[in-house]
């Protein structure tokens, strides 16, 4: 790896990881199109250290009231009517499936669905899926208006972003557009759900490269891809909040769908 690679490869994870074309797809797929090598986890970590610092920063007055609004909610035992309150437990109940789809089948997942092939085949499915809900059904509810059942359905969806390809905001604006709610809300919504995933898996990864720090890859190229996905995912989810005040996720249903197409071409007609 050189630093152009680390700094584009950044700039990949900080796009891919708020927009719904999938950050994991894409990060194996670079390196496939390009034939560059794997960097590895330790560089992997770096990219998503940058992108979950960038979520924190956007959202953080957000999520300090959220989370302080949490703690009243515990110590008084009860959930209340207040937003933020109800937000805090919105975002405990939808968390839970990706957890537990973590823990059960995730290290099967990673060794067993990171073929391009197969990673085009769910870039398309979800692609479609996009392209029915964004489509079909109405955007006139807002965040105000979540259920704990609606929130808990999202967070299933949220689950099945552990397979590469799929994306995690791509399956929670999908379901949350099925059930309604309208396009900014949705974003939002999936934006602060988030947040606990991908520090959990962020702590969990970083506990299996701690003593690979400083060795074959060195501290220049981790921070590069660290800098790029920072800043890229800063401004990503501004663009993309604002983006979805003004028009459609269609866009994006029809890129899944390009290099859903793409990916199938190359390994049918261009590999050896």
């Amino acid at each position: 790896m050189n630093l152009f690679e680390a700094f584009v490869l950044g700039l990949v994870q900080g796009i891919s990881e708020f927009l719904p074309i999938s950050s994991s797809g894409h990060l194996v797929l670079i390196p496939w199109i390009f034939g560059w090598t794997d960097p590895g986890l330790a560089f992997d970590v770096f990219l998503h250290l940058g992108t979950t610092l960038a979520l924190v920063l956007y959202f953080f007055g957000d999520l300090w009231k959220i989370f302080l609004a949490g703690l009243q909610s515990i110590w008084e035992r009860r959930v209340g009517f207040e937003m933020e309150r109800r937000i805090f437990w919105w975002i405990v109940l939808g968390t839970l499936p990706a957890v537990a789809g973590g823990l059960l089948a995730g290290d099967w997942i990673e060794s067993h669905l990171r073929s391009p092939l197969l990673i085009a085949f769910f870039l398309a499915f979800v692609g479609f899926l996009i392209f029915w809900v964004d489509w079909y059904y109405p955007a006139g509810r807002s965040l105000e208006e979540m259920t704990s059942r609606e929130s808990f359905l999202i967070g299933i969806a949220q689950a099945f972003a552990l397979i590469p390809g799929v994306s995690r905001s791509g399956s929670t604006l999908a379901m949350a557009r099925r059930l309604g709610f309208n396009r900014y809300a949705a974003a939002r919504f999936s934006f602060l759900l988030s947040v606990p995933i991908v520090f959990g898996a962020l702590a969990f990864e970083s506990r299996k490269v701690a003593g690979q720090l400083g060795g074959e890859l060195s501290w220049g190229y981790l921070a590069a891809g660290f800098f790029s996905s920072f800043f890229a995912g800063l401004l990503c989810i501004h663009f993309f909040l604002e983006f979805l005040r003004r028009a459609s996720l269609v866009i994006f249903a029809w890129y899944r769908l390009f290099v859903a197409a793409a990916i199938v071409f190359m390994s049918v007609f261009l590999e050896k």
